[in-house]
């Protein structure tokens, strides 16, 4: 009681006022010293690096530590209009190398390191990915979350802190088994707990209502929510973001009284209920469990953090909700945050009392959706029956939604019965459906898809409906990536390079690439650019050996697809085309061979079966040709297991050719096509998603198209027969009948059956037959072009150069003067 009693009757500047850590290499390794020995307590007996690897974390960490009090103290004071980025993937990677390359201490912590007789890329493979994401759409949030802090837009990123993350990924016998990822089981150095800023979440229970009509959600199972903040550094401008996750933590640790009872088991069910929410990244949802849980972990993220916006505004306005709108803006990533359009309305309205019109206008002032797909599969509904046993109050609040809404709908298309009922946030059948996506719409005052052609297919195709009653809310955004990890910090030779011929500007600018493209045609730059990318496939290779043992050829074609696992995506297209060149080679057509190393990386969702059949389709053909005399170095398939953003750091700067191959108008955006096409990748891919714009900046020439355009497939569909086009096109009647033959499975009978059936029916929705022969013609175009080393790398310069656009700044830019319009805060 004393001490605090002192420490409150002492000023807190004597707290907080510190002089500035010095980032000299001295200094660096002095502090890394002191964690080593007082921190964690270890001494030169301790022969962990994992200790080592701690040390220095943490003194990066203090360092991030003051840049981040100052940036949360330049907006307290500039009490300016703020962002929150809710989305329930934050796919991260590492961050000990993000942190040093953004605070600009990679040169003087080597040379700290290397003072203590450590190396640093030995600590840095000690840390685990962060991998709260699937693929692509946390990737993305990562990467935006990247560039909020380097453009200095008080933007703060909101998730979950799961305790196993995207499962790993092991091959046995070809067919993927999945791991738990405890990515936390050490300890996660980079985040900070805040249990002061603890919030209740209600599930359950009923509604009631006072004398005056107010709703009171009541006799619920409570839920506390504890935040876990992570440091988002900006590019050496000060600039420290937060990303906060929340962990589910039981109200009561457990029932003392059932305890005592002897029923220890009941005694902790409410806790590892309460756990079990922030427990695993994205459950399967193929059991009725799985999707409950799923939709517990989406309100949770939506409501835990809508309470915290709306506590700090509490604290710093009162409740006085008039000028809220005007301060903040809430960006929902895809559908599974998007129930926080009802919950801003229960908070407004039940928690802080304000009128219904009001808070429903305010509501809509403030939340933008983004849209990442054009699978009506994805896009998220729940049983309302399924709403009604959890979120009973949210259920009441979207069905008033509904029926304001619908009134407007009628008032627009009087006697429309149809179009009424395509719009309505239930869906009716034999279980009441709620729409996710249409109460984002709905709820939101701005929707936007992530590439062109995938804007443009929203408001023509799936959105049609809202788009010609609210045109004015529809806008596109194309996606981008970070340039810092995804070229300065994955590639650090090719950057240097650039760097040296036109200025580090590009780091903060990726437009300035453009000025790359007259080097393309200097043969001295070419030979040093095709040095540096020999270099990266060399370290390819090993991280290839080290994991499966193979040996390849760097002189070869190294032709990638690494990627979700999905038919859309089409990895069963690629890896026809590598049982095409296996029978290639057997029959001797060998003439003018490029030789090729495929590589497939990726994971099946756990439930996927197809998917799953398809990596196993993969390993196969590779155990077949990898250990074929007759094929020797002309081809090598090879599946890189446990896929994750470590991984493509290798993988992404030694690649030659990116596959991007997806049925057109089925892919939203992609960004790994803009990661490799960054490295100096040429693309073979079609007219989907932002495929399209890569090939406008770079130009058709540098480009490997081919395939049906999304229209065309669309013609097509009624009538598309796939046995025609085997029986008239010699290559894929080949590459049918040897994979029906069961060349690649002699003692697993029919086990691709369902693979062979998917090619021949006519349902094929994803007309892999169709696009199988333009698929070979692209193959060989751009196998010819890698024959002539010196033009290859001469389109690999403007690829490289070309990416500007695809800058994840970019696309924060437009966010911010298009929806949000921020303005920037300097520490």
């Amino acid at each position: 009681m004393l001490t605090r009693q002192l420490i409150q009757s002492r000023p807190t500047a004597e707290l907080t006022e510190t002089k500035p850590l010095g980032v000299k290499p001295k200094e660096l390794a002095r502090d890394i010293a002191q964690h080593f020995n007082y921190t964690l307590g270890r001494d030169k007996s301790c022969k962990s690096a994992y200790y080592a690897y701690t040390s220095l974390a943490l003194t990066v960490r203090d360092r991030l530590m003051e840049r981040w009090k100052n940036t949360l103290q330049a907006y307290r004071e500039a009490d300016s209009k703020r962002a929150y980025y809710l989305s329930l993937e934050f796919l991260m990677g590492r961050a000990l190398s993000n942190a040093m390359l953004n605070l600009g201490l990679d040169r003087p912590l080597h040379k700290a390191l290397q003072g203590l007789g450590l190396e640093l890329e030995e600590l840095a493979d000690i840390e685990v990915d962060a991998g709260l994401g699937n693929g692509g759409l946390g990737r993305l949030a990562a990467c935006f979350v990247d560039s909020c802090a380097t453009l200095q837009l008080p933007v703060t990123g909101y998730g979950i802190r799961y305790e196993y993350g995207m499962f790993r990924q092991l091959i046995d016998n070809g067919h993927q088994l999945e791991e738990p990822d405890h990515w936390l089981r050490d300890g996660n150095v980079w985040e900070l707990e805040r249990p002061e800023l603890t919030v209740s979440i209600r599930f359950g229970g009923h509604t009631e209502r006072d004398e005056q009509g107010r709703a009171r959600w009541v006799h619920g199972q409570e839920v506390l929510a504890v935040p876990y903040d992570v440091p988002i550094p900006g590019y050496q401008n000060g600039t420290v973001n937060t990303l906060r996750l929340w962990k589910a933590a039981a109200s009561d640790e457990f029932s003392l009284s059932e305890f005592n009872a002897g029923d220890y088991t009941e005694a902790v069910r409410s806790k590892n209920m309460a756990e079990n929410i922030t427990m695993v990244l994205y459950p399967n949802d193929a059991s009725e469990n799985g999707k409950e849980l799923r939709l517990r972990q989406q309100y949770f993220l939506a409501s835990a953090s809508l309470q915290d916006v709306l506590r700090y505004w509490v604290q710093s306005h009162g409740e006085d909700f008039s000028r809220f709108a005007e301060r903040n803006v809430f960006q929902l990533n895809d559908t599974h945050p998007t129930i926080a359009v009802a919950e801003l309305m229960r908070l407004l309205v039940d928690e802080h009392g304000v009128p219904w019109d009001e808070a429903w206008s305010i509501t809509r002032r403030t939340m933008a959706y983004t849209n990442h797909t054009l699978l009506p599969e994805a896009l998220e509904k729940w049983p309302v029956r399924m709403f009604r046993q959890l979120l009973p109050r949210l259920l009441e609040i979207i069905f008033d939604i509904n029926a304001t809404f619908l009134r407007e709908v009628e008032a627009r298309w009087p006697g429309d019965h149809e179009r009424v009922a395509r719009m309505s946030l239930i869906e009716e059948g034999w279980e009441q459906q709620v729409r996710m996506a249409y109460l984002a719409i709905v709820g939101s005052f701005s929707v936007n898809g992530v590439a062109a052609l995938h804007s443009d297919l929203l408001k023509h195709g799936l959105f049609r409906d809202f788009y010609e009653l609210w045109p004015e809310k529809f806008n596109n955004k194309t996606n981008g990536i970070t340039p810092r990890r995804w070229l300065a910090g994955c590639n650090p030779s090719l950057a240097a390079l650039i760097t040296e011929a036109i200025g580090d500007e590009w780091t903060r600018d990726l437009a300035q690439l453009s000025k790359l493209a007259p080097y393309a045609e200097m043969p001295a730059f070419r030979e040093r650019w095709r040095a540096i990318k020999l270099a990266n496939k060399q370290r390819l290779a090993t991280y290839a050996r080290v994991e499966l043992g193979v040996q390849l050829d760097t002189a070869a074609l190294f032709d990638t697809q690494v990627k979700r696992i999905h038919e859309y995506k089409r990895q069963l297209l690629n890896v026809l085309h590598c049982i095409h060149l296996y029978d290639r080679i057997r029959r001797g057509d060998v003439g003018d061979w490029t030789p090729r190393v495929v590589f497939f990386g990726g994971k099946a969702a756990p439930g996927y079966q197809m998917a799953k059949r398809i990596i196993k389709l993969v390993n196969n053909v590779a155990q077949v040709v990898n250990h074929d005399p007759l094929v020797g170095d002309r081809l090598k398939v090879v599946f890189l297991p446990n896929y994750r953003v470590t991984a493509m750091e290798i993988i992404c700067p030694g690649t030659d050719l990116s596959e991007q191959i997806s049925t057109a108008g089925k892919e939203a955006s992609g960004t790994g096509n803009m990661k490799f096409m960054l490295n100096g990748a040429l693309t073979i891919g079609t007219l989907d998603g932002a495929n399209i714009e890569i090939r406008e900046e770079v130009g058709a020439e540098n480009f490997f198209l081919f395939g049906l355009t999304a229209e065309e497939v669309e013609q097509l569909r009624p009538h598309y027969d796939p046995q025609r086009i085997i029986r008239e096109n010699e290559d894929l009647r080949r590459v049918v009948d040897l994979l029906a033959s069961g060349h690649f499975n002699a003692e697993e009978p029919g086990i691709f059956d369902p693979v062979i059936d998917a090619i021949q029916g006519a349902w094929d929705p994803w007309m892999t037959a169709a696009d199988f022969p333009a698929y070979l013609e692209a193959q060989r175009r751009a196998a010819a072009a890698y024959r002539d080393s010196d033009a290859w790398t001469r389109m690999s310069i403007l690829n490289t150069a070309a990416a500007g656009k695809f800058s994840s700044d970019r696309t924060i830019q437009e966010y911010n003067r298009d929806i949000w319009q921020l303005t920037p805060v300097a520490p």
